[in-house]
């Protein structure tokens, strides 16, 4: 039996995996944003109460919105800031008193979908979370590709392209006009209502769209960019599938539209690369935390 734990900025979920990948126990709790301490101790409660109930100690593996650094052992490239530059994955051992094993969230999210979700049997899948921020995660063989400076799949700190330098939105990292400035729910909203001047939740835009100008443009606008920045992955990796997580994902148009648009700015004769939704949806990214650590062969 394993525990996995999806890290996000609002929710902190875990989720206790036996042998055939079943949902034993499942928990969350909102993440105490800003504070540091408080989010160890929340993944600490939450990892106890569900080795109280299964009456099992097991190991764990937890998705953040990051990665650890290679070169200082520190959290690095997490959206949710208070992370960074903390040794989590060593505090969260001392703590728990026992091994700890970290990966990206959309690492995690890309590595369950390849092993049983929307990507199973694929030779290179590229897993995205349309969310909060905007991640991207690689899996090849099945398993999770995180390369040398543990940084692969960071789609959404590329710059979109195809849009005005002096129009490009800051980004929380410091940097103007990534991907994730366009593509995340938050960016989607800001650029609805700075085209509007009404504020609307990425929900509120869909729903109104079919009957709504203003609502249809910026959806509109949304799937280009999306199409644009998914066309950059093909054109570089040539994946078999690209699979969608997150809230956005439920955006159900996007799966034609997005297809259609792509081919326009993809370096080939043909696209054979499916776009698809998560199998998993939300619970992609805490089952493939438990899969990091591999099932143990029955004695």
């Amino acid at each position: 039996m394993r525990i996995g734990i999806d890290l996000g900025g609002t929710k902190i979920e875990v989720v206790a995996l036996d042998d055939a990948d079943h949902e034993i126990v499942r928990r969350r709790q909102p993440t105490p944003a800003g504070d540091y301490a408080g989010t160890v101790r929340t993944v600490v409660a939450l990892v106890e109460a569900v080795e109280r109930e299964i009456d099992r100690r097991c190991p764990v593996g937890i998705g953040i919105p990051g990665t650890i650094s290679p070169a200082t052992g520190l959290v690095k490239n997490a959206n949710s800031t208070w992370l960074n530059g903390r040794p989590l994955d060593r505090d969260l051992e001392a703590a728990l008193g026992r091994p700890v094993r970290t990966a990206n969230d959309a690492n995690c999210f890309a590595l369950s979908e390849a092993t049983d979700g929307a990507a199973a049997g694929a030779s290179v899948a590229f897993g995205v979370i349309l969310g909060t921020g905007v991640g991207g995660g690689i899996a090849i063989g099945g398993r999770p590709h995180e390369g040398l400076n543990r940084i692969a799949g960071e789609w959404g700190h590329n710059p979109l392209p195809g849009e005005p330098d002096e129009a490009a939105p800051q980004c929380w990292c410091g940097r103007q006009g990534c991907i994730e400035a366009y593509l995340s729910g938050p960016a989607f909203a800001r650029d609805h209502r700075a085209a509007t001047g009404t504020s609307l939740t990425p929900a509120e835009i869909v729903e109104a769209a079919p009957s709504n100008a203003a609502a249809a443009a910026s959806l509109a606008r949304f799937e280009v960019r999306l199409a644009r920045a998914l066309a950059t992955v093909v054109n570089l990796l040539d994946p078999d599938i690209v699979v969608l997580g997150g809230g956005l994902s439920n955006i159900e148009r996007l799966y034609e539209t997005v297809p259609r648009l792509w081919r326009k700015a993809i370096f080939s004769d043909e696209v054979r690369t499916r776009l698809v939704p998560a199998v998993h949806g939300d619970s992609s990214g805490v089952r493939g935390a438990a899969r990091l650590w591999p099932i143990e062969p029955q004695r």
